[in-house]
């Protein structure tokens, strides 16, 4: 029996599509700019501030890759700021995150019915968490997901930066169900990516759900145990499994 349903966050209960990175980081520093001008910090003129910002991030973000561990930008933003003689109150310092954030933000759309599929999954007895891969602090995807109502589905949420770990790292996954207190075996994970998601969640010996767009499985290694098409296919698929236990 299936007792709790994890899930992705980017492209799975939230899309995405194509950002450009870097324009957003600009619109997002601009942003960040202006705050702290506004907050009567002495920071320096624009260009050079999204520079230096954007230098910070990518550096720790290439040792993230190396380390397999995701950077924590509060950290990174204490930093930088320190140096550049800015606030490192963490109050402000969450208040720029979101303000980096806020362009990838208002690109993302909510999944069609990902609040009946949450709300069928949760009233039929299932558990629900959370896993991403993130260098986006916790408190900022907190945010997010609260503009978008899906917070309160979700009591667990373990975000990578936060937690010293990342998929397809089975530590991840298996810290998620420790902390669930659900066996590998009676829980699903839906995610969009192979290697992240699916490869992670079989490594962890959970049951795995490819969310893929056009609704084939794909070719190649590695295999995920169901696919649907839409988000709203999964309770069907739940209750499927369940009945066949």
């Amino acid at each position: 029996m299936i007792r709790a349903v994890l899930f992705d966050l980017g492209d799975t209960l939230v899309n995405f599509g194509e950002v450009d990175h870097y324009a957003a980081f600009r619109e997002g520093a601009a942003l960040a700019h202006k705050y702290l001008l506004e907050a009567g910090e002495p920071v320096c003129d624009l260009k050079t501030f999204h520079r230096r910002q954007l230098r910070a991030i990518e550096w720790a973000y290439f040792r993230s890759k190396l380390s397999w561990r995701d950077c924590d930008t509060l950290k990174v933003l204490a930093k930088i700021n320190r140096r550049m003689g800015l606030t490192t109150r963490l109050e402000d310092l969450e208040r720029l995150c979101g303000l980096f954030y806020e362009p990838v933000r208002v690109q993302g759309t909510l999944e069609p019915r990902a609040h009946e599929v949450l709300a069928r999954l949760r009233d039929n007895g299932c558990q629900l968490g959370l896993i991403s891969n993130t260098i986006v602090p916790g408190v900022t995807l907190d945010d997010h997901m609260r503009r978008e109502g899906l917070l309160e589905f979700f009591p667990f949420r373990f975000y990578s930066c936060e937690v010293g770990c990342r998929k397809p790292q089975r530590r991840i996954f298996r810290m998620a169900l420790r902390t669930m207190g659900v066996d590998a075996g009676g829980a699903a994970f839906v995610g969009d990516t192979l290697v992240a998601d699916i490869k992670g969640a079989n490594r962890a010996g959970m049951i795995s759900v490819l969310k893929a767009t056009d609704g084939h499985r794909p070719t190649g290694r590695i295999q995920p145990d169901h696919v649907i098409a839409a988000l709203s296919e999964l309770p069907g698929l739940i209750e499927d499994i369940n009945r066949s236990c």
